[in-house]
């Protein structure tokens, strides 16, 4: 999906939204929700206004998990990163906050800048204040996937045994970010990584789009990676991936909607999915299941074999 692609795609989709979770579908964890600060989240919207689509969602990050849960989403992943170094501990901070508020129905993942001063002791506190894992976004924050300060990352996540979500995967491209990501992330680097820290549980969004066919293989070969499924199967990029989701390790594949930084419906994806056909335990670990095992979330179900 290179440049001429991005600019091929709509700003925005005006398909019209359910009420709620989409009859049929079993109890939905959304493991792929971004939230900030007020001001943050109006200067993510103005990037995205000025470089990428029109954000439909607009609202704080309080009515973002409010909007889901009373929609019908069981639980709902809470997502942020940092994008320059100095404002991790106060975006810990507030994420706790969020969690507290929401207990227990929403699950909140620690940010650090990789490379900042005390990033480990950083990660340590937040996760004693009830952080369950971490995410980094290689794009924004410009790090390499495989270089030494992820990797210090990497280790107290391991240590911790706390999961991972890294958006690692080269897609979308924007002349806009600060760095080239097809020379900080690829499948290949993320290989490496999963080699040498077997004890990280690490998640790459968005099927790993572009190169969905090489982490497909990963998924096969690795037991310490998942993918989630944001914007990928909502049918708006110009690329999809070249097999049909039950052709991926099933218990290896989490739904995630990217909420609410989308151009279309909330509910375009779980749309799309509940008339894919999926065999109903598929689905079960799909929207749920492994998203549960994976950070660690009490669904009220258990999978099935």
């Amino acid at each position: 999906m290179d440049e001429t692609a991005m600019r091929g795609i709509p700003r925005s989709l005006n398909d019209e939204e359910g009420p709620c979770v989409p009859e049929g579908l079993p109890p939905v964890v959304d493991a792929h929700v971004h939230v900030f600060p007020d001001k943050l989240f109006d200067t993510v919207r103005a990037w995205f206004d000025a470089f990428a689509w029109d954000i439909r969602y607009r609202m704080p990050s309080r009515d973002v998990v409010s909007y889901l849960l009373e929609r019908g989403v069981e639980h709902v992943v809470a997502l942020q990163y940092a994008h320059k170094a100095g404002i991790s501990r106060r975006l810990n901070e507030y994420m706790a906050e969020l969690c507290s508020e929401f207990h227990p129905r929403v699950t909140g993942l620690a940010t650090v800048f990789p490379g900042e001063d005390g990033c480990k002791d950083i990660l340590r506190e937040a996760f004693a204040m009830g952080l369950k894992g971490v995410k980094l976004h290689a794009h924004v924050q410009c790090f390499d996937v495989d270089g030494r300060p992820s990797r210090e990352i990497y280790e107290v996540c391991a240590s911790e045994n706390k999961p991972l979500v890294v958006h690692a995967s080269r897609e979308p491209k924007s002349n806009a970010y600060l760095c080239d990501p097809y020379q900080l992330c690829s499948a290949t680097k993320v290989e490496r990584v999963l080699r040498d820290f077997p004890g990280l549980r690490l998640c790459v969004p968005h099927l790993g789009v572009d190169e969905f066919e090489a982490y497909r293989r990963l998924l096969e070969r690795f037991d310490n990676i998942w993918v989630d499924t944001a914007m990928v199967m909502a049918g708006y990029f110009p690329v999809e991936p070249p097999f049909t989701l039950c052709e991926l390790r099933r218990d290896r594949v989490m739904y995630g909607s990217d909420f609410p930084n989308i151009p279309y419906a909330w509910d375009r994806e779980l749309s799309r999915i509940r008339l894919s056909g999926l065999p109903g335990d598929f689905l079960e670990r799909l929207l749920h299941a492994n998203a549960g095992e994976f950070f660690g979330i009490s669904t009220g179900r258990a999978p099935r074999s």
